[in-house]
């Protein structure tokens, strides 16, 4: 497991982007209360003491591909997500539909699906879309690109002093998996674990319920709000076991996630299941609060285990071997240089 980890995260699709931010100007005036790397962009709102503006924009092409109308409630669902993950109430969206020759019946299929897809997760989510663009007859030499029907989103922070971070804050808290399906989460198929480790691009994507989707954001939305989460980051490409490795490379700070029951580890920290939080919390697994927390949760119809914890300068995933955190951000950070630089 531990091979595959590296292997993705130095692939195109995780690695870091930091090789483009750093090109721009990313503080904003000396607003940015978050840099790029995280689930959201954070900047204060000038003029207002508390308030502050949260932004995303996401999609998964490969999904898309192979389901267009899960696809795009999927781009949808992943911005709500990464907006909520800071603590945001998620306000309003943008799209930017990308595709190749509407003129071919296929291409104008996966546009048709797309879009009934998104309205269908705008609704759902109370994420109106208020303004938009599309650009089609993308192709060279008669291939057109993948189905990218891109979601950018606001969301508002009343305070920002409540937001979540990705990073670990410390050592020695409790991760919760919130929202993960009675079986820890099994869908491989369309994962990046499975097309770049098996070179595999068959099957569906995973599903998007929407009505659980905004039953575990808003649960997790309030864990922020109430400071009982301290740091946040939504499970999305690569699964488990890539959220947690960037959770650790945000921090600097290890974790250790042993095996999960009697679950295949693979599906369980490689499968891309949607709807998932990883969140930190500094309360007793043993103690009163956490159990009030389960309770809580429990009612809602939400799953939210106690899986691991953090510390250390190593990520420790079931009975793989340790990985430290420096090879970790080597991996993560090596690609994109070595790709401008054509190597």
């Amino acid at each position: 497991m531990a091979d595959a980890l590296l292997k993705m995260l130095g692939g195109p699709d995780l690695s870091s982007r930091r090789w483009v931010w750093e090109q721009y100007d990313t503080l904003i005036q000396g607003n940015s209360l978050q840099l790029p790397g995280g689930d959201a962009g954070v900047v204060r709102v000038d003029g207002h003491a508390t308030k502050a503006l949260a932004f995303s924009s996401d999609v998964t092409p490969r999904y898309c591909e192979a389901d267009p109308f899960e696809g795009g409630k999927q781009a949808v669902a992943e911005c709500w997500r990464n907006l909520t993950a800071t603590g945001a109430d998620p306000l309003a969206a943008t799209d930017n539909l990308n595709f190749g020759n509407p003129e071919r019946p296929e291409i104008m299929g996966q546009l048709v699906m797309a879009i009934k897809g998104i309205g269908e997760a705008c609704r759902a989510l109370g994420f109106p879309i208020v303004s938009g663009n599309v650009s089609l007859y993308n192709e060279t030499n008669g291939q057109g690109i993948l189905p990218t029907p891109t979601i950018g989103g606001v969301g508002l922070l009343p305070d920002w002093s409540k937001m979540a971070r990705v990073g670990f804050a410390r050592g020695g808290e409790a991760i919760l998996l919130v929202g993960c399906p009675a079986d820890w989460g099994t869908h491989l198929a369309q994962s990046i674990y499975m097309r770049d480790i098996h070179d595999r691009t068959d099957g569906p994507p995973p599903p998007v319920d929407l009505a659980h989707e905004k039953r575990v954001g808003d649960f997790v939305r309030k864990l922020v709000r109430d400071g009982v989460a301290t740091a946040v980051h939504d499970v999305s490409d690569g699964g488990l076991a890539v959220a947690l490795a960037e959770m650790a490379m945000a921090s600097g700070i290890g974790a250790t996630v042993p095996g999960l029951v009697d679950a295949d580890p693979i599906p369980v920290f490689f499968g891309e299941d949607q709807a998932r939080y990883l969140v930190a919390v500094k309360l007793d697994p043993q103690g009163e609060d956490m159990v009030a927390l389960w309770n809580e949760a429990k009612a809602l119809g939400i799953h939210a285990p106690w899986i691991g914890s953090t510390g250390g300068s190593e990520l420790k995933l079931g009975n793989s071997r340790a990985i430290p955190v420096a090879d970790l951000k080597s991996a993560h950070e090596a690609w994109f240089p070595g790709f401008m630089d054509g190597k």
